[in-house]
């Protein structure tokens, strides 16, 4: 009898020192699993945008900004590159502080204050009145590699339609593609490249939307 509580006593200690080791290991396994990942490295998008107030008088016509509609792989705050025209990835540690489409809203935001060429320029969601509303759509914001170990080019695709507020119809389309490449094969080389080619894309669409002809019933151009 003796013996037997023995072996029972036994057995009960090995049992709990099995369960107590499953559950170091557990919890060692789950904070792998949901410990906080390394934090990244954020790369600001603020791209210079010249001021272009001698190129036009000042329009009398209000415009809201829609955010730019992206396909999966640039609706993201990951940097996006390419490798032999097929194959799409991210950057590692290293992200914008934002989504793309964001900072490229706000971009273009800040590239129509830039001109001082029109007084009455918002974005959709502040949900003010407008006359016309102008759409972009973001198809190439990556760098590109023909090399893996050289250094890239990052290409900027950007499509914008102009449509009436009021009737919804679209008035004028625009197509802005460009490609610049980057010092080094490094992130910071790629982000000073995009900010440099955004800075393009978004000159040149402030410049074709302010050049259109104002719609029915809105204020005559004025004089800066």
């Amino acid at each position: 009898m003796k013996r037997n509580d023995s072996l029972l006593h036994l057995d009960r200690r090995l049992v709990l020192i099995a369960g107590s080791s499953l559950a170091l290991t557990a919890c060692g396994s789950l904070d792998k699993l949901i410990g906080p990942p390394d934090a990244p490295q954020i790369y600001a998008l603020r791209p210079t945008v010249p001021a272009t107030q001698s190129s036009g008088a000042k329009v009398g016509w209000a415009l809201v900004i829609q955010k730019p509609a992206a396909a999966g792989n640039l609706d993201s705050a990951r940097i996006a590159l390419a490798r032999n025209g097929m194959q799409l990835d991210y950057y590692a540690k290293a992200a914008w502080p934002d989504r793309l489409p964001d900072l490229v809203q706000t971009a273009l935001l800040a590239g129509f204050e830039a001109s001082g060429r029109i007084d009455a320029v918002s974005r959709d969601e502040d949900a003010l009145q407008s006359d016309y509303q102008l759409s972009t759509e973001l198809r190439d914001f990556e760098a590109r590699y023909a090399t893996p170990d050289g250094a890239p080019n990052v290409a900027v695709t950007i499509i914008a339609h102009m449509s009436d507020t009021k009737s919804r119809k679209i008035l004028a389309n625009f197509s802005v593609n460009l490609t610049e490449p980057a010092s080094a094969n490094s992130v910071d080389a790629v982000v000073q490249a995009l900010n440099v080619a955004l800075a393009k894309a978004v000159d040149q669409i402030v410049q074709w939307a302010l050049a259109l002809p104002p719609p029915a019933g809105a204020e005559p151009s004025r004089a800066p």
